[in-house]
C-alpha cells in the first residue's frame, strides 16, 4: 500500500466531508474516518479526513483531540498535514483555530503556516484580510446570530491573534494575484519578521489555484475546503470521476435538520412549500420530558414509502435565543442532538437507506449514534456537500448513502435536489 498523500484534521463531521469532496473533484481518493481510527490504514487511497467533533469542544479537549489525529496520520505517512476548520471561521476569542493551529505546528516543528477559509463556489471570500459571505461582511451574513459561535468581526488577522501567541500576518490579493514565486517571497518575508501565521486573500478559485503550487512542502496547511482544489496537482494528481463513484442507491429517504443558520431555514421552508411531509421538533417539549423522538417516528413511518419526510429542529435566531435563554446554550444543543441522533438511527433501522443530515453538531451526533466509523466520499451535490457511502449495523448488510450538509451550504431546494441527484 503506498504512503498517504494528504493527512486531514476537520474540526466538525460536516466540514470534514466538505474538504474531502473537494479533494475528491480534484482527483484524490479519500477515505473520511469519524473520530480517530483504532487501527492503521488497511485502504490504498490517496488522502484520509479525520472528522473530529472538536469545533466547539473546551479549548484543551480540542488540541489533545487534534494531536492525536496527527499522531495517527504521521503513522500512516502522511506527507503534508491539513487542518480544516468551517468557511465562516467559527471560533471565539479562546479559539478553538488558534489553539490548534499552534498546537500543530508545535508537534510538527513548524515555524509557518496560511490560514484561509475562502470558498469563492460557495460565496466565501476574503479580501484585505476580511473575510465576505457573498456580499456582505461575516458579522452582517447572519453569522452574528450563531448559537454557539456568533462571528462579530470580519477581520480574520484581528479575530486569529486574539486566538494565537505567534504574531499573525496578512499575504494581500495583489500578491496572490501574481502567483507562486510572489507568494513565496512575501512568506519568506512574513517568515524573516516572525510571523508565524498569514491570512490570505482570496477572491476567486483562480486565487486559490495560483495559492495552491506555493504551499507544496509546507508541512502544515490551515483553511476552509477550497484551499484543496489546488493541493492535488502538487502531487502529480488530476481530476477523474471514478474517485467519486459509489454503489446504486436504494431504500427510503429521509432528512434531519439541526442547523439553525440562514441557509438551512430556507431549505427546511422550500421542502415544506414543495408539498413535501415536515414534522418540527418542540425544544421545550423536549426538556419537558415529553418523548418527542418517539412522536417524530409514529409520525414518519406511514409515510416513509411514499418519498421523502423531514424531521427539523430547525428554527430563526430569535427562537432559539428563547430556548437557551431557559435551559442554557449547552443543555439546549445536547438535548436536541441526542433527540435527532436518536430519530436518525431509528429512521435507518425502519428502512431509511438515503439520509440528508443538515448540521456540523446535528451529523456528529448522528453519525456517531449509527456506529459509523468511516465513509467513502462520492458526487457533489452543491458546492462542499458531497453524498457519501457508508456501513453501519442499522443499514447491514448494504449499507446507506448519507449527506453531511453544513449549515450554510446548498441552495434553496437541497434537500429534494439531493435525492435527485443520486438518483
Amino acid at each position: 500500500m503506498s504512503k498517504l498523500l494528504l493527512g486531514c484534521i476537520a474540526d466538525d463531521f460536516t466540514g470534514a466531508t466538505d474538504l474531502a469532496n473537494n479533494l475528491v473533484r480534484a482527483g484524490m481518493r479519500v477515505v473520511q474516518a469519524m473520530g480517530i481510527p483504532a487501527e492503521p490504514l488497511d485502504t490504498d487511497v490517496d488522502a484520509v479526513v479525520v472528522a473530529l467533533k472538536s469545533r466547539t469542544a473546551p479549548v484543551k479537549e480540542a488540541v489533545m483531540q487534534s494531536l492525536a489525529a496527527l499522531q495517527w496520520l504521521q503513522a500512516q505517512g502522511a506527507q503534508q498535514i491539513y487542518f480544516k476548520y468551517c468557511s465562516t471561521f467559527d471560533s471565539t476569542a479562546q479559539g478553538n483555530i488558534g489553539p490548534v493551529t499552534e498546537a500543530l505546528m508545535a508537534a510538527l516543528g513548524s515555524d509557518f503556516t496560511i490560514a484561509t477559509p475562502a470558498f469563492p463556489d460557495n460565496q466565501r471570500t476574503v479580501f484585505k484580510g476580511h473575510l465576505f459571505v457573498g456580499d456582505v461582511l461575516l458579522n452582517e451574513s447572519g453569522m452574528q446570530n450563531h448559537p454557539l459561535t456568533p462571528m462579530t468581526d470580519a477581520n480574520l488577522v484581528r479575530v486569529l491573534q486574539a486566538q494565537c501567541e505567534r504574531p499573525v500576518g496578512l499575504i494581500e490579493y495583489k500578491v496572490v494575484a501574481q502567483g507562486e514565486a510572489a507568494i513565496r517571497e512575501r512568506i519568506a518575508q512574513l517568515r524573516a519578521q516572525g510571523v508565524g501565521v498569514a491570512v490570505v486573500d482570496a477572491v476567486s478559485n483562480d486565487d486559490l489555484m495560483r495559492l495552491g503550487p506555493a504551499l507544496k512542502g509546507m508541512a502544515l496547511v490551515t483553511a476552509g475546503s477550497g484551499v484543496a482544489i489546488g493541493l492535488p496537482a502538487n502531487f502529480n494528481i488530476a481530476p477523474s470521476g471514478k474517485a467519486s463513484a459509489l454503489p446504486p442507491a436504494s431504500g427510503w429517504q429521509a432528512v434531519v435538520s439541526g442547523s439553525c443558520s440562514l441557509a438551512t431555514n430556507r431549505q427546511v421552508l422550500a421542502f415544506i412549500q414543495s408539498g413535501r411531509p415536515a414534522f418540527a421538533i418542540d425544544a421545550m417539549q423536549v426538556a419537558a420530558g415529553v418523548d418527542v423522538a418517539r412522536q417524530a417516528l409514529d409520525w414518519a413511518t406511514p409515510l416513509l414509502s411514499q418519498g421523502p419526510v423531514l424531521i427539523y429542529s430547525t428554527a430563526e435566531a430569535k427562537a432559539v435565543k428563547a430556548v437557551q435563554g431557559q435551559l442554557g446554550v449547552e443543555e439546549a444543543g445536547a438535548m436536541l442532538e441526542r433527540t435527532l441522533a436518536a430519530i436518525a438511527r431509528r429512521l435507518v433501522e425502519l428502512g431509511v437507506r438515503q439520509l440528508v443530515l443538515a448540521g456540523g453538531e446535528t451529523s456528529g451526533a448522528c453519525v456517531q449514534a449509527l456506529n459509523i466509523t468511516q465513509m467513502k466520499i462520492g458526487p457533489q451535490i452543491d458546492p462542499g456537500v458531497p453524498w457519501c457511502h457508508a456501513q453501519s449495523a442499522a443499514a447491514s448488510p448494504q449499507g446507506l448513502h448519507l449527506t453531511l450538509k453544513s449549515g450554510n451550504f446548498g441552495t434553496d431546494d437541497f434537500f429534494s435536489k439531493a435525492f435527485t441527484r443520486l438518483a
